[in-house]
């Protein structure tokens, strides 16, 4: 709503700023971050009133991961209603309140984090470590990104731009037409995307911190790609209105830092699935609509790990029998295997930092 203040810049110039996506952008992070630190405190305390503690996972699987994670029985979950809740008031104060690609993110994060929500909540009455099935969380995911393909296809504007795949780095073929098949791709990024964030979301911060990296990766993308000029001279595709989605990632990113100060080891809270679906599926969704569904695979290279370590855990054990990793997915591996759990943190945030490097550098490199 902001955005209309520069509309009376003729009579306090100052206001003109509030025309730029760069300052917006600013301010949309700013306020999310704060946000989050001044109601992460009395979230807390209405989540514990609540009771709404998190089931130690490995109880039944392995005992030394649940002996390490011991300490951590209690503590509350469904977090990520704070993330959601910085997300949408920080965009709703800065976004044009008529671009439907904000519309397509923002709606499509809080669908995925009522399902992530529903599936805490199973978690919390249950006791267990498991709520929904994986087939409803699929589900759910299959029918976002079909809805955004749909989005994309009904519109002249979009359709010959969705179907479409960019592929990183490359100056002279950089992109491929697949027609219709986009939209079953669309399905498996968001599929993809917010798995790969939930099964990452294991350890204190580690999931909220490479999040982080990634929204930055994309707001720079979304910027390049709502303008004619950037995205002509950088060869990428330029997609009318997109620019606001890096108000949307600037979002993400203050309210996943404000998260964090709460989220860190020791963690007085955890995103839990509310968060960690929604934030999965959010950034699928940008990727899709920017047309950089493969940079997510770079960009987020850590969530790629994450995902591919249990991938290859349970391919192996049931073709051989045998386990690659102590525990799958991998950063439970190296707790197994005598790291502390905020070297694992720390180490896992430094790869993710230099697979964002690496997704930026393919914008020089065109």
């Amino acid at each position: 709503m902001l955005y209309y203040l520069h509309l009376y810049s003729a009579h306090l110039g100052i206001l003109n700023v509030f025309k730029y996506i760069t300052f917006r952008a600013m301010g949309a992070a700013i306020t999310a971050l704060v946000f989050s630190w001044l109601l992460g405190k009395p979230m807390i305390r209405l989540l514990k009133r609540l009771k709404a503690g998190q089931p130690i996972r490995g109880k039944e699987v392995v005992r030394d991961l649940a002996a390490l994670h011991e300490t951590k029985s209690g503590t509350p979950t469904m977090g990520g209603l704070l993330i959601l809740f910085a997300v949408s008031f920080s965009c709703l104060l800065w976004v044009i309140p008529q671009n439907k690609f904000f519309w397509l993110t923002l709606l499509s994060m809080l669908f995925m984090g009522a399902v992530g929500f529903l599936d805490d909540f199973r978690k919390v009455v249950q006791k267990k470590h498991y709520g929904i099935s994986g087939k409803v969380k699929l589900a759910a995911q299959g029918l976002i990104g079909a809805i955004v393909g749909v989005v994309l296809f009904s519109d002249p504007e979009t359709c010959k731009h969705a179907q479409r795949l960019t592929i990183p780095f490359l100056k002279e073929l950089n992109a491929i037409d697949i027609g219709w098949l986009a939209i079953p791709f669309f399905i498996l990024v968001v599929m993809g995307s917010s798995n790969a964030v939930n099964l990452t979301d294991g350890l204190d911060g580690l999931a909220t911190g490479c999040s982080i990296g990634v929204a930055f990766v994309y707001a720079v993308f979304s910027y390049v790609s709502g303008r004619a000029d950037m995205s002509s001279y950088l060869l990428i595709p330029y997609v009318k209105g997109v620019g606001e989605l890096t108000i949307f990632c600037s979002a993400l990113i203050g309210a996943c830092m404000g998260f964090l100060w709460y989220n860190c080891y020791p963690a007085a809270v955890f995103m839990g699935d509310t968060g960690s679906l929604a934030i999965g599926s959010a950034l699928g969704v940008v990727a899709i609509i920017i047309g950089q569904e493969l940079l997510l695979v770079i960009a987020g290279g850590i969530f790629v790990i994450e995902a591919l370590s249990v991938i290859l855990q349970v391919a192996s054990y049931k073709l051989t029998g045998k386990r690659i990793f102590a525990m799958a997915p991998l950063h439970h591996h190296f707790e197994l295997k005598g790291w502390s759990e905020t070297a694992v943190t720390v180490r896992f945030w430094i790869l993710s930092l230099l697979f964002g490097l690496l997704a930026l550098s393919s914008l020089k490199i065109r």
